[in-house]
């Protein structure tokens, strides 16, 4: 018998999703354009522009005779493009250099997401441990965003950015093993 479970975690808006939402998936080779934020600009925002990013998490569980026996995961960075904007007067190759890192960012943490998941162990507690994990994740990634824009001043200081994006460049590099495909 197979238990199934799907949580998500949208991280930079804290908005729900739901299974109609337009999502894409993070790919090394596919970095976002202008074209793919598609929600009107927040009037009352001064930035200009939101990516809207978060982490998806699902696993199984094979039990026999109601013991865990085994498991599995997946775990994906996705972009909403329904949630995501910019202003188009404003928005340049620049600013959306600077919207590409924060979902970057937040395949970086999926990287480190599958790293720890890969390390456990079959147990009893095993939904427990994942569960945790996913909150200490999301909750890191968040802190990371934060940091991100907090130090690039939202990509005004130039070489904050450039530091962020040799950093996150490296970071990515040292967890290869475990990108998304």
């Amino acid at each position: 018998m197979q238990l199934k479970f799907l949580i998500v975690g949208l991280f930079f808006l804290f908005v729900g999703t739901s299974s109609n939402d337009e999502t894409m998936t993070w790919n090394e080779a596919r970095k976002l354009t202008w074209a793919d934020f598609k929600a009107n600009p927040d009037p009352k925002s001064d930035a200009v522009a939101l990516t809207a990013s978060g982490i998806t998490f699902g696993y199984s569980v094979k039990t026999s005779n109601k013991r865990i026996v085994g498991f599995t995961t997946t775990v994906e960075a996705h972009f909403y493009p329904d949630k995501s904007w910019y202003i188009k007067e404003k928005g340049d190759d620049y600013v959306l250099g600077h919207e590409q890192l924060h979902f970057d960012i937040t395949e970086l943490y999926v990287r480190k997401f599958r790293q720890q998941l890969e390390r456990l162990v079959v147990n009893q507690n095993i939904k427990k441990q994942m569960n945790q994990i996913h909150v200490a994740i999301n909750e890191a990634l968040d802190k990371t965003q934060k940091e991100y824009d907090a130090q690039t001043n939202h990509s005004i200081n130039v070489e904050a950015q450039k530091y962020w994006e040799t950093f996150i460049a490296a970071e990515l590099k040292n967890l290869d093993k475990y990108k998304s495909q």
